[in-house]
């Protein structure tokens, strides 16, 4: 068996560049990350092996286990899908005082906010896992958290799945990567870049810390976790997906080496798991290669990577079934990768999985007539999108016209009525009115095409 310790070095002209009048800060900088991502690569220095020989499959798992670490260990301090840095690393300090954790600071984001990395056991497959680097997408941060909750219980506290994992893997997690755009609650970090397309120019301060990160620690296994577009639907049904899956493409013939053939090994077990919790809302993300994406590069650098997306479930605004959904495929892939039984899933199971198909609306009223002052009424069907997809709050137009093979979470049926824009919805210019696509809406749906007639219906906020 081969050992190998990885170096990190050489990653550091990447990470920070001297600027004018700092160099001594900058190197004591360089000094002080060196030391901190020396803890990470003692770990690191460790046999490659993606199947520990000697270690018996466990019993089927880890549905119930994963129902039980997400009430029980559930951060009670993060209630919604909206925190800030501050915020998640207050809710974790409890968990952090546990031995069972390393805590390493491995950089900063734009803004100056600390990025870390947490570590929990010491076995000889590495496995690296990262959450938001798009702000708005926290589900796995919250889940992240009440994992750690479980791996911070006492050693008197034994459980058997936890004692495996601490055995057979090191888990290196750096949660919240996107502080910056999580302060807003936005996709973009600081100066508006996409961190998930920025792995070829690494022009991110947080794009360098996570490639730095990975190229320290030479993970095996890596699990990319985002939330995607909570509109998307599924088939056969038209359902939201409630989490999508992907062994992403390391190249652009989208072919199947050793390294994305067990990434897709991976994603089948989750999908099996997941599949008696969330049954039918699973899909697989499109698997086009991407060269802007971390993703896409981890697998080419033979990081076996698996992205879990969560989308939307009912009743759900601020996914916190959806945060148990990942503490149970987060657990059940790593309990699959210590104990090697990933290998024993069938291709199949990852292969028919339906493809995320599009997207639908949120409203679309179907049948009823436009009613412009000064223009006869306009037969047309409308829809519209809320600015938050589970909250809601205000809606803008996104299509007129017709809507009939247009899919939406609620149709309104307003064949013979009226529908009544207030002024504030209408852009004039001398003397006539326009009705404009992504304005705000305020709309009345009455009986008739009079102003005064009877109200069926009020949308948005009130005129």
């Amino acid at each position: 068996m081969q050992f190998r310790c990885v170096t990190f070095h050489s990653t550091f002209p990447r990470c920070f560049s001297a600027r004018p009048g700092a160099a001594e800060r900058d190197i004591r900088r360089r000094s002080r990350l060196a030391a901190a991502f020396a803890l990470l690569a003692v770990t690191a220095c460790r046999a490659v092996s993606t199947t520990p020989s000697g270690v018996a499959p466990s019993e089927p798992c880890c549905l119930d286990l994963g129902r039980r670490i997400a009430t029980e260990q559930r951060v009670g301090a993060i209630e919604n899908r909206r925190f800030n840095h501050a915020q998640y690393w207050v809710a974790l300090a409890p968990s952090l005082r546990s031995k069972a954790l390393r805590t390493t600071p491995v950089g900063a984001s734009t803004h100056g906010r600390a990025l870390r990395a947490i570590t929990f056991g010491s076995g000889p497959t590495t496995v690296f896992l990262w959450s938001q680097m798009h702000g708005d997408e926290s589900t796995a941060t919250m889940a992240l958290a009440d994992l750690l909750g479980w791996f911070a219980l006492a050693d008197g506290q034994r459980d058997a799945a936890r004692d495996r994992i601490a055995s057979q893997l090191t888990v290196v997690m750096l949660p919240m990567l996107n502080p910056d755009g999580a302060e807003l609650f936005q996709r973009e970090n600081a100066v508006g870049v996409d961190i998930n397309r920025d792995v070829r120019r690494m022009s991110t301060a947080e794009a360098r810390v996570l490639k730095a990160v990975r190229d320290s620690i030479n993970p095996q296994f890596g699990f990319n976790l985002h939330d995607q577009n909570a509109r998307t639907l599924g088939r056969p049904g038209n359902q939201r997906v409630g989490i999508a899956l992907l062994a992403p493409a390391a190249d652009v013939t989208n072919s199947f080496g050793p390294v994305r053939s067990d990434a897709r090994l991976v994603a089948a077990r989750i999908r099996a798991v997941l599949e008696r919790e969330i049954p039918g809302r699973i899909a697989r993300y499109d698997d086009t290669f991407n060269p802007r994406a971390f993703g896409d590069l981890m697998q080419a650098w033979g990081t076996r990577t698996v992205l879990i997306e969560s989308g939307a479930l009912p009743e759900d605004a601020d996914k916190q079934r959806l945060r148990r959904v990942n503490v149970i495929a987060i657990l059940s892939a790593l309990n699959a990768i210590a104990t090697g039984d990933f290998k024993n899933e069938s291709a199949d199971t990852y292969t028919s999985m339906p493809v995320n198909s599009g997207s639908a609306v949120d409203v679309v009223i179907r049948g009823a007539s436009l009613v412009i002052p000064g223009q006869p009424p306009v037969r047309v069907d409308l829809s519209f999108n809320y600015d938050d997809a589970l909250r809601q709050g205000r809606a803008r137009v996104r299509e007129i016209g017709d809507l009939d093979e247009v899919v939406a979470f609620d149709t309104v049926s307003a064949a013979g009525l009226f529908m009544h824009p207030a002024p504030a919805m209408l852009a004039e210019q001398g003397g006539k009115r326009w009705l404009r696509t992504g304005t705000t809406v305020q709309m009345t749906l009455r009986r008739g095409q009079d102003a005064t007639s009877e109200v069926v219906r009020e949308f948005g906020a009130k005129p």
